[in-house]
């Protein structure tokens, strides 16, 4: 197994996942979802060492930014349940943050798609995308399984599902990766 993930290289996400963005994100601590209050859409917290950002997670575009958010909040660790106080439309909110400080995001989704963190060379650690339940991947790779991250340059922090299943997201130490079903209306 381990030399199967060795030989599987980073390909784009199957149809109907597109790739949306790739954001620099420095000190990157973790990252959260919440609905957007009036289209519903997927919306990613970050949280990082340079404060808050939201972002629209099918278009990649920041919608909303704290750079010098209450110290008391400015990180998940604060409180057990390991949220931040959301900002823009989610204002009045709090998300859960999973990352350095703990959590996890959504593994699975509804519709059957599955995520997983693989490390076959350690501490480079791997995003896979999967439409056969996990591993052991029966089929080929590029197939029922895809690599879509390789986390080579920076630590990996979370990856997940959002809760409505539509948005996957990775978040290293210094940028947040995001994939999508949803098609950008303009």
């Amino acid at each position: 197994m381990r030399d199967r993930l060795l030989a599987a290289p980073v390909v784009p996400a199957p149809e109907p996942w597109r790739r949306v963005a790739c954001e620099p994100v420095g000190g990157l601590l973790g990252i959260g979802f919440a609905s957007h209050p009036d289209s519903g859409r997927d919306l990613v917290m970050v949280v990082s060492h340079d404060g808050h950002g939201l972002f629209d997670a099918v278009t990649g575009a920041k919608i909303a930014r704290n750079r010098d958010p209450d110290p008391a909040d400015s990180t998940p660790d604060a409180v057990a349940d390991l949220s931040c106080p959301g900002l823009g439309p989610i204002a009045g909110s709090r998300v859960r943050i999973a990352g350095l400080f703990g959590g996890g995001l959504h593994t699975t989704t509804e519709d059957g798609w599955t995520l997983e963190v693989v490390a076959p060379a350690w501490p480079n650690e791997r995003v896979l995308l999967s439409g056969d339940g996990g591993l052991p991947h029966p089929g080929p790779h590029g197939e029922r399984w895809w690599h879509i991250f390789h986390s080579n340059y920076s630590e990996l922090r979370a990856a997940g599902f959002s809760p409505s299943g539509r948005t996957i997201a990775v978040a290293t130490s210094s940028d947040l990766s995001l994939w999508t079903t949803e098609v950008a209306s303009h």
